[in-house]
């Protein structure tokens, strides 16, 4: 079998933010990988860390005195932490794109959507502006919006969520960058909406081989898009795996909670919530911080535990997770 290309390297990788209540440790100790034309999912519960852990990779965060970055995230093998402000502003929306939670706030209330699509464009390539508006045309069509020659005219309170979402989409794809973070593409829409954006993410990687990296907290997206999935908790990573492995035989305590959160077509089985409330990362416990809500926790949990192989390309951070996957 082929060797696949690694894209991106994230190695390390923590985020502090200073507050006036104390040190806030948002990201800690993060290790990933992302091949070229693969769709990773990070997942977790809401203030786990998957959005500062996109937004550090994206150079959005680590900029102010507040703000501490350290470890290392490497594009093509070259760090991006170490990179200026203007250097990245060449590669945002050139090489990496990123599709943003909420597509209204994302769009210029005062500007035409097939100008805002196509001023991406001409950020990054010496073009004039009907030139580019005639390629944002050309991506909106391809994304899937009706009339794009006029539809490119109207602003975004003209546009539907979906639509909205569709024009995001298509302004990720004007520099036809390798890889594309999607934060929660599909939150706040409709479940037929959802099915149309996770075809059209499909659709890119297919045709255009762009590596994906979704956030999300929807295990049913994961498993219907992803190759790889990587589970976040309190700003780490417990468990990485190929998808249909981690649903066959998930390993850390807190991706099994979530599994049994899911509900089953055609089951009456009573679901089972996870027990507690996740840890204040202002003063985060040693070693496991999911211990606390974890039946499975003992003395060893008090020493942190780094990823390790349980299977092939499988790795968890749990020293009982053999009896947990029973």
């Amino acid at each position: 079998m082929k060797e696949q290309e690694i894209l991106l390297d994230v190695s390390e990788l923590s985020v502090k933010f200073h507050t006036r209540e104390g040190v806030v440790h948002a990201v800690e100790n993060v290790n990933f990988t992302l091949n070229k034309g693969e769709i990773l999912a990070l997942v977790g519960e809401s203030g786990c860390g998957k959005s500062v852990t996109a937004n550090t990779i994206m150079g959005l965060v680590g900029r102010k005195k507040h703000e501490k970055v350290s470890g290392s995230v490497s594009f093509h093998g070259d760090d991006l932490l170490k990179k200026t402000e203007r250097q990245m502003q060449k590669i945002r929306g050139n090489q990496i794109s990123m599709i943003f939670q909420d597509p209204m706030t994302s769009l210029d209330p005062l500007m035409q959507i097939g100008a805002q699509v196509g001023e991406v464009l001409e950020i990054h390539e010496p073009v004039k502006k009907k030139n580019a508006v005639e390629k944002a045309v050309e991506m909106l069509k391809m994304v899937g919006i009706p009339s794009a020659e006029d539809r490119a005219k109207d602003y975004p309170y003209q546009f539907s969520g979906g639509m909205r979402q569709r024009s995001i989409i298509a302004a990720s794809m004007m520099c036809s960058p390798q890889m594309i973070i999607a934060d929660e593409p599909t939150t706040a829409l409709d479940v037929t909406i959802q099915a149309q954006i996770l075809k059209l993410l499909a659709k890119l990687r297919r045709e255009k081989n762009v590596a994906i990296l979704l956030i999300t907290h929807d295990l049913g997206v994961v498993a219907e898009l992803c190759d790889r999935v990587a589970v976040m908790y309190a700003g780490e990573i417990v468990e990485t795996a190929a998808v249909k492995e981690l649903y066959a035989n998930p390993c850390h305590p807190y991706t099994k909670g979530l599994m049994e959160c899911l509900p089953v077509l055609g089951s009456r089985k009573r679901l089972e919530p996870i027990p507690g409330q996740p840890p204040k990362l202002i003063s985060p416990p040693l070693g496991c911080k999911f211990k606390d809500r974890c039946k499975y926790a003992c003395e060893g949990c008090e020493k942190p535990q780094a990823l390790a192989e349980t299977g092939e390309g499988h790795r968890t951070a749990c020293w009982k997770w053999r009896e947990c996957h029973e």
